[in-house]
């Protein structure tokens, strides 16, 4: 689960993008008059300044197979068919801008430092909007000196490891979750640092077997403290190794009035190690390998934290939720022919343990893998193709399902920066 779509109330999904659209006018309206003011100068990294930055980018693809069509635009191993027919019959042509983005940040001096700020969007719909042309909020957040506060990347997280790559959502086996949180930052530099951070809780849960019961609606999840995260990161110009840690920690409440129990406190974590190589010039190893339970929800394509599991010799306690456990690997190389053409090759993976109490067809297994050929005339401007291959493996009745896919993407960067007094 990635952090929910911004719905706004009463609204339908094309309002938001009329609305999403005439800000981000009014806002590049407002930073060429600006640009033009202060055409006597130029603003440096270390002068007060605005930052209007982003993209427009267009995508047309051709699914072979077939997925999930509110996620048409993506390889996302869980949204494949978990039987044979579930989406129809293969073979879509798809297009979409859904990956143009905005974003705004600002740089300036107060008596307790320099204050930092970002507020980025895009359009792509997930949650309530998933499938469509809407916005989306990715950051809201700000730090001044060694304390930060907003929604931004997990310390958990280590964005850097995403590839060079076209496809939108990314490797399966990766951890990626923008979350609400504190952070401290006693050690805060570009190539070595150390982050602690208070986040926002969350977990999913699947009841398996016991769906469709009605007693298992008044079986809650409550969240009485916050996650907490931390990372270290030690580099160089050779690359760099981060570790990264998460613990939880939330009740299971059983509301119901009868002679069972399920009431459970649960506390699980994970560790995240990741790194990227450089092997001369732009050329880079990017890989990662995360190990947890209950830790979905900060995976960039798995299911759910929870599931239910036999308790065998305890009549008052029949059934106890238990934390699945998730594996995910990452392994990609960013290759530059030359300064304008590139290619990222590489392949990921997500292994979920399930308990006997889950259904068969539910999601066991991810793999994920891409290859392109990209070009970069100029810093403004990219175009490339890419091939793309996903597979699911449920959980106990044997069926698997292979997706293939070809994207070709026109992206065209824009920055404009404006000096603050």
């Amino acid at each position: 689960m990635r952090v929910s779509a911004v719905k706004l109330r009463g609204t339908t999904p094309e309002r938001h993008l009329v609305v999403c659209c005439l800000f981000s006018v009014a806002i590049l309206l407002v930073a060429t008059s600006a640009g033009r003011a202060q055409a006597a100068g130029t603003s440096t990294a270390d002068e007060p300044r605005l930052e209007i930055y982003g993209f427009v980018m267009t995508d047309f693809g051709y699914n072979i197979d077939t997925i999930d069509p509110l996620w048409f635009d993506t390889m996302r191993p869980t949204k494949l068919p978990a039987f044979s027919g579930e989406f129809g019959r293969n073979g879509i042509t798809w297009a979409g801008v859904r990956q143009t983005r905005t974003g705004i940040k600002s740089f300036i001096d107060t008596s307790k430092g320099r204050l930092k700020t970002i507020f980025e969007w895009e359009l792509f719909g997930t949650g309530v909007d998933a499938g469509q042309t809407t916005f989306r909020l990715r950051h809201a957040y700000g730090e001044i000196g060694h304390f930060g506060a907003g929604q931004t990347w997990s310390p958990f997280m280590d964005p850097d490891v995403f590839p060079n790559s076209l496809e939108y959502w990314g490797p399966s086996g990766m951890v990626f979750f923008r979350n609400v949180q504190v952070r401290w930052m006693p050690l805060n530099g570009d190539n070595t640092n150390l982050t602690f951070a208070i986040e926002r809780p969350g977990a999913s849960q699947d009841f398996g077997v016991f769906n469709q019961f009605v007693e298992t609606q008044d079986v809650n999840t409550r969240f009485q403290f916050p996650n907490v995260t931390g990372a270290f990161k030690w580099g160089g110009k050779a690359g760099y190794i981060r570790v990264a840690g998460l613990g939880q920690s939330f009740r299971i409440d059983d509301n119901r009035l009868n002679r069972s129990n399920l009431d459970q406190t649960i506390t699980t974590g994970g560790v995240n190690v990741s790194t990227n190589i450089k092997v001369g010039g732009k050329r880079v190893l990017k890989g990662s390998f995360v190990y947890g339970t209950a830790i979905a929800n900060y995976m960039n394509d798995a299911t759910t934290d929870l599931a239910p599991e036999i308790n065998p010799g305890n009549p008052n306690r029949p059934v106890r939720t238990t934390p699945l456990p998730v594996r995910g690997i990452v392994g990609f190389y960013d290759h530059y022919w030359s300064d304008k053409w590139s290619t990222s090759i590489g392949y990921s993976q997500t292994r979920m343990t399930n308990t006997g109490l889950q259904i068969p067809s539910e999601f066991h297994k991810g793999d994920y893998a891409l290859t392109n050929l990209l070009y970069t005339p100029n810093d403004h401007i990219l175009y490339g193709g890419e091939f793309q291959w996903g597979r699911r493996s449920n959980f106990s009745d044997g069926f698997g399902f292979n997706d293939y896919k070809v994207q070709f993407s026109f992206k065209y960067n824009y920055s404009v920066k404006i000096k603050l007094d």
